[in-house]
């Protein structure tokens, strides 16, 4: 019996396979991944870089931000390994305004070209180089287009006096902002010059500044080798405040205090993540607040993780959002997917990692809550797509098409079921200390599907031909659906919720049901159990008790929304009208927006409020629903 698909480790990586070899390496190299490494990245089919031919290494950015014009404009300056001696580089770009390219010290211009036009990949960017070249130097600029950037009125911000500007880079859309090696099998490290309104602050996804201050220009340093998609920019009136030695929060001046409180914990989190799985490697761990429309929950931009205002639920209720933005920095940051098609690999092993966590600092009730509604959400993503749909495997097929299309729930939970399904299969402790050697093994590096059962092979499974078929690699990664072996989790505290649902059903006035210290997932679980037919009555009945209508957590409105959408309560309207043209949160927005066109009348009300509402999201949101709404 097939067990898993074999694969030849690539040069620089399968010397790696040994432990103390590998952390001897990344110590010798100062913790970046090794010019070899680079140059035998896997091929990535949603880039026209040729890594095996010639690499950039270090990344000297020197940027001016923009606001009347929305653009950036300055240089991007490489230092480049030719590793074939060829006479050229190919960068990834996309609506980038090329006005010239040097090499070296050399005041000469060298030539270049911009080649065929993909909507998705955008053009490639060919540099004529020599043998011996060692940096290149592109003076660019940005259009107001750009997708990755999103620029705020001051209206669209919490202070409502000063514009704002964020990036978001992942998957490729950094080449959108920056002419770029545009893979996550290709790591930088990166040096910035920023310049800025005087009165607004920048912060990277670098070491950051704690203040203001008055010339307006800020300096950046990582000097960890990063993958495209983490190269990270926000502009705006931001302020600071530590949480812990190594950790705080920068937001606007209005949202500073709320955060604070939101995210006290987030030393604690750190502390329960090393116990777990190795130390912190990036020195610092800050969060920035956004304004509510950025497209995600959080992006895990390294040491500044971006993270939703929608989290700010005044009661620390969706948190574990942080733990899991926390945990990318091993699983994603640390050792990352060599292309998008093995996402799973970042995203799988972050909710597994996030939940671990949470376990630790709040016990198994309150992790064994946060297990079913990730398979919950598996269930529906599994309906959504078909459960015997290609894009339910982990290992995915994306050529061809934009890797968005691969960030769905199955890279999260199905990728996380897997490693429950293994972990049960070896025992926790010898799994921990599986993951424990995988993050230092392959760290500061890239990986993929095949090295990674690889690595399972010679490390946890050993020959052992009962425990290979019992992990069953072909069925969970390179099969469709769920194998029928997969684990149900189960929560103590949900069957008290289904006990008060099922009293509720069979009439008990909603004012009577004993819903005391309910935690935001409790409630969650409780909206999610709901008949989709409902009264008027029942829906009133609920509202009035409970008053979801009006609820401050935005995990509860989206679910409330999708009942009142289904069962035409009007009085919810207005409120979710509020909603949608003040979150961007692509995962609210687009099931919202997927009921409301289920019917005509729906529809009408659905374009109305998306003309209004779509100025304030992101591309990352925009492109799913000019889709959807067309």
């Amino acid at each position: 019996m097939k067990i898993y698909k074999t694969y030849l480790l690539s040069l620089g990586i399968a010397g790696c396979l040994h432990l103390a070899s590998c952390s001897t390496q990344n110590n010798q190299n100062t913790e970046t991944m090794t010019v070899n490494n680079l140059a035998q990245a896997s091929q990535d089919v949603h880039s026209y870089s040729k890594p095996k031919e010639a690499v950039a290494k270090h990344l000297d950015l020197d940027i001016t931000v923009d606001f009347e014009k929305k653009i950036l404009s300055g240089t991007a300056t490489y230092q480049i390994k030719n590793l074939t001696k060829t006479n050229q580089i190919i960068f990834d770009t996309r609506g980038l305004k090329i006005e010239k390219v040097l090499l070296d010290e050399d005041t000469k211009e060298t030539t270049f070209k911009l080649g065929n036009d993909d909507k998705v990949l955008g053009q490639p960017m060919f540099v004529d180089i020599k043998p011996e070249t060692k940096t290149v130097t592109i003076h660019y600029s940005t259009t107001p287009e750009a997708a990755a950037l999103q620029w705020l009125s001051p209206q669209q911000t919490a202070g409502k006096k000063h514009p704002f500007l964020f990036t978001q880079s992942q998957a490729i859309l950094a080449r959108t902002w920056i002419p770029i090696q545009d893979s996550p099998g290709i790591r930088i490290t990166y040096s910035a010059s920023v310049k800025v309104p005087k009165e607004l602050m920048a912060v990277m996804s670098a070491e950051n500044p704690k203040e203001k201050n008055e010339t307006g220009e800020y300096k950046f340093l990582m000097q960890k080798a990063i993958p495209s998609y983490l190269m990270a920019l926000s502009v705006g009136d931001l302020v600071f405040r530590p949480i812990g030695e190594q950790t705080g929060i920068y937001a606007e001046p209005a949202t500073i205090e709320a955060a604070a409180y939101e995210f006290a914990e987030m030393d604690k989190m750190l502390v329960a993540a090393e116990k777990l799985y190795g130390k912190y490697r990036w020195n610092r761990y800050d969060l920035l607040v956004l304004p509510p429309s950025f497209p995600f929950g959080g992006m895990e931009n390294p040491r500044l993780t971006f993270v939703t205002p929608t989290v700010l639920a005044k009661d620390r209720s969706l948190t574990s959002l942080i733990a899991h933005e926390l945990a990318h920095s091993w699983s994603g940051n640390l050792v990352t997917n060599a292309t998008w098609e093995d996402f799973w690999l970042n995203e799988g092993f972050t909710v597994y990692f996030e939940r671990r966590i949470m376990e630790e600092l709040y016990g198994k009730d309150y992790a064994d809550m946060l297990e079913v509604l990730g398979y919950q959400d598996l269930q529906h993503t599994l309906d959504d797509l078909g459960r015997n749909s290609e894009d339910t495997r982990l290992k995915l097929e994306l050529d061809g098409r934009d890797p968005d299309e691969g960030l769905t729930d199955i890279a999260y939970e199905k990728g996380n079921a897997y490693l429950v399904h293994i972990e049960r299969a070896v025992g926790r402790d010898k799994f921990d200390a599986f993951l424990n050697k995988y993050f230092q093994t392959f760290a500061f590096g890239t990986t993929t599907t095949d090295r990674f059962l690889d690595f399972l092979n010679s490390e946890l499974i050993k020959g052992d031909e009962k425990l290979a078929e019992q992990i069953n690699a072909d069925a969970w990664i390179y099969s469709a659906g769920l194998p029928e072996e997969h684990y149900t989790p189960a929560s103590s505290l949900f069957a008290k919720v289904e006990e008060t649902s099922q009293a509720w059903q069979q009439g008990t006035p909603a004012a009577q049901l004993n819903t005391k210290d309910w935690s935001s997932h409790e409630w969650l679980h409780f909206i999610r159990l709901l008949p989709e037919q409902m009264s008027q009555q029942k829906m009133a009945d609920l509202d009035k008790a409970f008053n979801f209508t009006n609820s401050g957590n935005s995990e509860i409105l989206a679910a409330w929304f999708l009942h009142a959408i289904r069962n035409n309560y009007i009085t919810a309207d207005q409120a979710m009208e509020i909603f949608l043209t003040s979150v961007g949160r692509r995962k609210f927005l687009v099931p919202i927006y997927k009921a409301l066109i289920a019917t005509p009348e729906g529809k009408k009300k659905a374009l109305a409020i998306y003309a209004k509402a779509r100025p304030n999201y992101h591309a990352v949101s925009t492109v799913t629903l000019d889709e959807m709404l067309k």
